[in-house]
């Protein structure tokens, strides 16, 4: 039996290679999606090469609370319900000395990460019924500090929080809520934090973060995925208000 069989599921950062990838292997494992992305391009892309009648996208804004109820308005109207919530959407911002670091950038990134979780799970957990899932993608980065990197690190830190609070509420109701907190993943947008981060301490970016996995190596979006997909299905199904670590050993 596929472990989502039947199961309708919403994907935000659709167009991303750990969204794609987790919205590829819901599907394989019997679940419909809808994709939610603010690249229109990029999401129809990613939508094309994905079962027409298993696959809906939305372009949305995340941290837009009217462009969320209407993503879940339509999710609901094309699939009927949900069942699985993955709160991926996510940007980086920027390295920069607390000084200097631009305001407008720090409150870019907590509305992403932050307050676009927030609204979804707002939105989405009415509908959600007992053995539902909400996934948020939080990071390693939550675990630890670095200088300079304000903005993502504390969002990353603020979704354990409103990870925590959901779990406590949502748990009578036999709705699951949990962060998964993957690594460096070989992917586009690890790449532009390492060129960033790369500048900031002169060298390179990627071997630097590779000598602090124990594994030695990124992970793949594909990886990953398959560490959504145990949370979001019934084999965590005594499992929640936790933070799985997806990162090669790296918070060891």
């Amino acid at each position: 039996m596929q472990k989502l069989e039947g199961k309708i599921c919403v994907v935000t950062g659709g167009a991303g290679s750990l969204g794609s990838a987790a919205a590829r292997l819901f599907i394989e494992q019997g679940a419909s999606v809808t994709l939610v992305d603010r690249d229109r391009v990029a999401l129809r892309h990613i939508v094309s090469t994905l079962p027409v009648d298993r696959a809906e996208m939305f372009v949305a804004d995340v941290s837009q609370s009217a462009d969320v109820e209407a993503c879940i308005r339509h999710s609901l109207a094309r699939f009927g319900s949900i069942d699985v919530l993955f709160c991926n959407a996510g940007n980086f911002g920027t390295v920069e000395p607390i000084a200097t670091y631009p305001d407008d950038v720090f409150e870019a990134v907590m509305a992403v990460h932050v307050r676009g979780a927030y609204l979804f799970a707002k939105h989405a957990s009415p509908h959600m019924k007992a053995g539902s899932s909400i996934v948020i993608t939080s990071s390693v980065a939550a675990m630890r500090g670095d200088a300079g990197v304000y903005a993502y690190i504390t969002a990353k830190h603020a979704q354990v929080g409103l990870m925590r609070c959901l779990a406590k509420e949502l748990a009578p109701r036999g709705v699951r809520v949990n962060t998964i907190h993957p690594g460096p993943i070989d992917n586009g947008f690890q790449l532009a934090v390492e060129k960033g981060l790369g500048a900031a301490i002169g060298r390179d970016g990627t071997a630097f973060f590779n000598e602090l996995i124990p594994l030695g190596r990124h992970g793949s979006a594909e990886e990953v995925a398959r560490s959504v997909l145990y949370l979001a299905c019934d084999d965590s199904s005594f499992v929640t208000g936790t933070t799985l670590m997806v990162d090669g050993g790296m918070s060891v």
